[in-house]
């Protein structure tokens, strides 16, 4: 004979407690005692009865998914995004995951394709957005649409109550005390500071902080061009080197443009770190196969992802708005004497 399906009231009649009991000892209520759910889970198990969690979803009016588009550069492969981003959407995820979400995650790039309504539609309790600053259209569209439900976002070229960023000046402030500590006097900014990289804009600050504070000659920040951004520091070292004053040491606004400039001063025979000092901001992964390996500021990616996850499962709380950073040594700044 087939078996009949087993249902939480035969749990309640094995367990020797309501049906009601059994439902919220299975979903985690705090009103029930550890020994009732201990007695319910057992009883579970041994039945063989697993929760169905679309008919819970259903009855709580929630997906139980999360919604995470990241935001690539207009008229590129929209899975072309940087490793950074990457490593964010994996933290990002597994935040999720820690908060009982599944993730819903889409690649965006061109009008056309922009899709922020992901609460209205029913697919997700919430939103996550993270990308390029540098793709406007994308960035303008969110707040033209202004999507239903909780939305976080990294990376965005304008302030409102959503944004979460890295510490970027005090992550600056502590690359260029490590470069001053290890005995440079002409330190260069490599990154664009305009509009659409408020980021980099921060960590100028940052650095100019820290100089001045040293009473150390602040250069003005050497914008750097084009989508490949490891090419585009290659050609802003050539330039900054070529300078009449030129620097003994490099704060790169991200760590891409940081592997660039470090691969043009391997061509001009520059000995680094002895040297010449070069510190990133990012921490990816690519900069540990280097050469030389590059220092970097890292944020903290476990707790970025759960910094904007937290806006979703926890609405009520008061956000986290800025991810604490760490300075990461390998070896493109020589020790310090």
């Amino acid at each position: 004979m087939r078996r009949s399906r087993v249902t939480s009231f035969d749990v309640a009649e094995a367990a020797g407690v309501s049906q009601s009991t059994v439902s919220r000892a299975l979903a985690g209520s705090p009103s029930i005692t550890e020994e009732t759910r201990s007695r319910v889970e057992a009883a579970a198990a041994a039945l063989g009865y697993h929760v169905d969690a679309r008919a819970a979803r259903l009855r709580s009016g929630r997906t139980g998914t999360m919604a995470i588009v990241v935001v690539g550069r207009a008229g590129s492969d929209p899975t072309r995004v940087s490793g950074f981003h990457y490593a964010l959407l994996g933290s990002t995820c597994a935040a999720a995951a820690e908060c009982g979400y599944q993730s819903l995650v889409a690649f965006q790039s061109d009008p056309g394709e922009f899709a922020w309504n992901y609460v209205a539609q029913g697919q997700a309790d919430g939103l996550v957005v993270m990308g390029t600053s540098v793709n406007r259209a994308a960035w303008n569209d969110l707040l033209a649409t202004a999507p239903q439900g909780p939305v976080a976002v990294w990376g965005a070229p304008f302030d409102d109550e959503r944004w979460v960023r890295a510490e970027n000046r005090e992550g600056a402030v502590l690359a260029v005390e490590r470069l001053i500590a290890a005995g440079h006097k002409r330190i260069g900014f490599l990154g664009t500071v305009d509009a659409e990289h408020p980021q980099f804009a921060e960590r100028y600050e940052g650095y100019r902080e820290a100089l001045v504070r040293h009473g150390l000659p602040v250069g003005e920040p050497l914008a750097v061009v084009g989508d490949d951004r490891v090419a585009a520091g290659r050609e802003a070292v050539a330039a900054m080197l070529g300078a009449p004053d030129p620097p003994d040491a490099i704060f790169a606004a991200n760590d891409a443009i940081a592997l660039g400039a470090l691969e043009a001063l391997g061509r001009t025979g520059a000995r680094v770190p002895e040297e010449f000092g070069v510190v990133g901001f990012d921490g990816l992964a690519a900069g540990v196969h280097s050469h030389p390996p590059l220092t970097t500021i890292e944020p903290d990616f476990a707790e970025a992802g759960r910094a904007l996850v937290s806006r979703i499962c926890y609405p009520d709380v008061e956000p986290t708005r800025r991810v604490p950073v760490r300075l990461i040594e390998r070896g493109s700044v020589r020790p310090v004497r």
